[in-house]
């Protein structure tokens, strides 16, 4: 943990989470007579900070090809993980909006529907797909299947790199979770209305994510 620790707090929190995970799953089946990961400390994480600007996600949209960019708007959009892109089958996609059950926390939300969503519902079925095949799938291979994260996370890397060829003095950093954020940030209203609609289980869950600086008045210049 500390020699792993100098390189990555973050890459050592989530490999002891794992260790701890294995060995209770050990200890429940008789393997091991304890978890030496319980009682070790975890390092203190900063959360992110990145908010990916209007300019910035165009740059990479423009340098996307046509599935990427179809991911990152209904990412975007939805406020949702890329995970749950991915899972997006043609059933959940309903006449009130797009139905999505959160993977991580099981929130079910039915996403209304908007021009820009439906444009992106649209891209994703421009996507080329094999003759004779149908895909169950929103977001699909050309064979049909679905998009599994290392597939699908070469194609984004080329995009970027794309952008930044084209926009060198652009900041092209962000991470593609980074999306979700910029979702939530972008959204009007309180940080309790926010949360409901990220589905997150608490407020403090949804401040993370919530990441535009905010424009505030003045002395003498506030609203009565």
């Amino acid at each position: 943990m500390d020699k792993r620790g100098l390189k990555s707090k973050t890459q050592a929190n989530r490999e002891k989470t794992f260790m701890s995970r294995v060995f209770f799953w050990g200890y429940e089946r008789g393997y091991v007579k304890g978890n030496p990961c319980k009682g070790v400390r975890q390092y203190r994480e900063k959360s992110r900070e990145r908010y990916i600007t209007d300019a910035e996600y165009a740059a990479v949209f423009a340098a996307a090809p046509d599935m990427v960019r179809a991911v990152m708007e209904l990412a975007y959009l939805c406020c949702a993980r890329q995970s749950d892109v991915f899972a997006l089958t043609r059933n959940q996609i309903l006449e009130d909006g797009i139905y999505i059950c959160q993977g991580k926390t099981g929130a079910k939300q039915i996403k209304a529907w908007s021009d820009r969503l439906r444009a992106a519902v649209a891209l994703a079925d421009s996507v080329p797909i094999s003759t004779g095949i149908a895909s169950a799938y929103v977001i699909h291979q050309q064979n049909g299947n679905k998009y599994m994260r290392d597939g699908f996370n070469s194609r984004w890397r080329n995009a970027k790199l794309a952008a930044k060829a084209a926009n060198p003095a652009m900041n092209i950093d962000f991470t593609f979770h980074d999306l979700k954020a910029k979702g939530i940030s972008d959204l009007e209203g309180s940080l309790i209305e926010k949360q409901a609609i990220s589905g997150h289980k608490n407020s403090s869950q949804t401040a993370i994510y919530d990441r535009r600086v905010k424009i505030v008045p003045v002395v003498g210049n506030q609203k009565k």
